[in-house]
C-alpha cells in the first residue's frame, strides 16, 4: 500500500427532504448571494428551482440563475457563469442537477477568483488555490461530483474534452441528496449513471498497487451492491431503498475512498472523454459502456489477474485460470451494461472507425505517450482498444 492523504471536507445531507436544507447550508457557510447552475428545464418543471430558491431567501440569501447547461458541459456556460457572478457579486455556487451542473458550477468558482482564463486549470498551466464555495442539490447519481474535487469540462476550440482534480479547493461544502428527486429519471439515463459510478470505482480498482486488500474489498462491496441493487430500480423506479443505496453508492464511487493507498488507472474514461468530445450527444455512461470492456479484453492479454480477481469476487466466475476466468468475467459484465439498455459497441453510438486516427492522436496529445497505470498502454494499444470497441 502507499503512502496516503485523505480528507473529504464535504457535508452530505441525506434523505427525505433534503433540498429543504439548502438555505441553511449555505448561509452557514457564508454565502449571501448565489448563482444557480442547472440543466435544460427538469428542475424547473418539477418544482425544484423553486423549492431550492424558497428555501435560500428563507436565509436571507439572494440568488441568480445560470440554466441550460448541456451534457457532456462545455466551455461556453463556463464563461457566461464566470462573467455573470462579476457583474452580481455571488459569493457562492449552487448545483441543482447531476454531474454536468456540478462540473459547470466548479469551473466557474474557480474562474471568477482567477485573472486568467479558467481553461489553464484544466490544461494544467497552473493549479486551483482557491475558489468560491460551492453547494450541491443533486438530482442524477452518476459522476460523484457531488462529493469530489473533480471537474470535467469540454472546450469547443479543438473539441478538448478535459479533466481538472483538486484536493480541496473544488470540493463541495454540502450536499444535498434526496433519492426521491431520482424517481423519475428516464431508464437509460439512471444506467448511464450506474455504469458511469461503477467505472470510477474500476478506475481505482484496476491499479498496479500490491497489499491494498481492504480498498479491494470496498471496492468489490460497491460494485457488488450496485449490481443487486439495480434490477429493483428497473423493476419499480420509485423503490426508495434501492436508489438511496444507487445514490450513496455513486458519491462513495468518486470521493476517492476507493483511491486510498494506491495509484490509479483512469485509461478508460479518456479514452471515453475522446469519444464524447468528437461525439458530444454520446453520454457519458454510454461511451464506458462500450469502452471498458474493451480495455479490460485487450490488458488481461498481458496482464489479467485483476480482472480475474473481479470476476471471481464480483461476477460469480468458477475458473482457476486467470486468462479464462477474466474473459468469462468481461462477458458477464457486458451482458449487465446490456441488460439495462446500454450499448455493445462504439457502431451502436455512431462513431465511424475512420476517426479513430483522430481520437488516439488527440489522447496522447491531452494526456502523454503512455495512459495508465494499471497496463500503461501506447498510441498502438489504444488504437486497438477503439477497434476492439468498434
Amino acid at each position: 500500500m502507499n503512502n496516503f492523504s485523505y480528507i473529504t471536507p464535504t457535508r452530505y445531507v441525506f434523505g427525505h427532504g433534503a433540498e429543504e436544507k439548502a438555505g441553511e447550508l449555505a448561509k452557514a457557510n457564508g454565502m449571501t448571494r448565489v448563482m444557480i447552475v442547472y440543466g435544460k428545464g427538469s428542475v424547473v418543471r418539477s418544482g425544484l428551482l423553486d423549492r431550492v430558491k424558497k428555501s435560500l431567501s428563507d436565509s436571507c440569501i439572494e440568488s441568480v440563475d445560470l440554466g441550460g447547461i448541456q451534457p457532456n458541459p462545455t466551455d461556453e456556460k463556463v464563461y457566461e457563469g464566470i462573467a455573470l457572478g462579476r457583474e452580481t457579486g455571488v459569493d457562492g455556487i449552487i448545483a441543482v442537477g447531476g454531474g454536468s451542473a456540478i462540473d459547470t458550477a466548479k469551473a466557474i468558482a474557480a474562474g471568477i477568483l482567477y485573472d486568467g482564463d479558467f481553461w489553464d486549470f484544466y490544461t494544467g498551466k497552473t493549479v486551483v488555490e482557491k475558489a468560491l464555495p460551492i453547494g450541491v442539490v443533486l438530482t442524477i447519481p452518476a459522476a460523484g461530483s457531488e462529493g469530489s474535487g473533480n471537474s470535467v469540462i469540454t472546450h469547443r476550440n479543438g473539441m478538448k474534452k478535459l479533466s481538472l482534480r483538486t484536493d480541496m479547493a473544488l470540493r463541495p461544502k454540502f450536499s444535498c441528496m434526496n433519492p426521491e428527486l431520482t424517481f423519475t429519471l428516464p431508464p437509460y439515463q439512471t444506467a448511464c449513471g450506474i455504469c458511469d459510478m461503477m467505472i470510477h470505482i474500476f478506475e481505482r480498482y484496476f491499479s498496479p498497487t500490491t497489499g491494498v486488500e481492504v480498498t479491494d474489498r470496498v471496492a468489490e462491496g460497491l460494485i457488488k451492491a450496485i449490481m443487486t441493487e439495480t434490477p429493483k430500480i428497473l423493476a419499480d423506479p420509485c423503490d426508495y431503498d434501492a436508489r438511496a443505496n444507487i445514490m450513496w453508492s455513486g458519491t462513495l464511487a468518486h470521493n476517492g475512498l476507493c483511491g486510498t493507498g494506491r495509484a490509479e488507472d483512469w485509461a478508460s474514461h479518456f479514452m471515453e472523454h475522446e469519444v464524447s468530445a468528437l461525439y458530444p450527444e454520446v453520454a457519458h455512461g454510454a461511451g464506458l459502456a462500450v469502452m471498458v470492456p474493451a480495455w479490460m479484453t485487450h490488458v488481461s492479454r498481458t496482464n489479467p489477474a485483476k480482472v480475474a480477481q473481479l470476476a471471481r469476487r464480483v461476477l460469480d466466475v468458477n475458473e482457476t485460470d486467470d486468462t479464462k476466468a477474466a474473459l468469462e468475467g468481461i462477458e458477464r459484465l457486458r451482458a449487465f451494461f446490456t441488460s439495462l439498455g446500454l450499448p455493445s459497441t462504439l457502431s451502436e453510438l455512431g462513431v465511424k472507425e475512420a476517426d479513430i486516427p483522430v481520437m488516439v492522436e488527440k489522447l496522447h496529445i491531452n494526456k502523454g505517450e503512455h495512459v495508465g497505470a494499471y497496463v500503461p498502454l501506447t498510441a498502438s494499444d489504444t488504437a486497438e482498444i477503439y477497434h476492439l470497441a468498434m
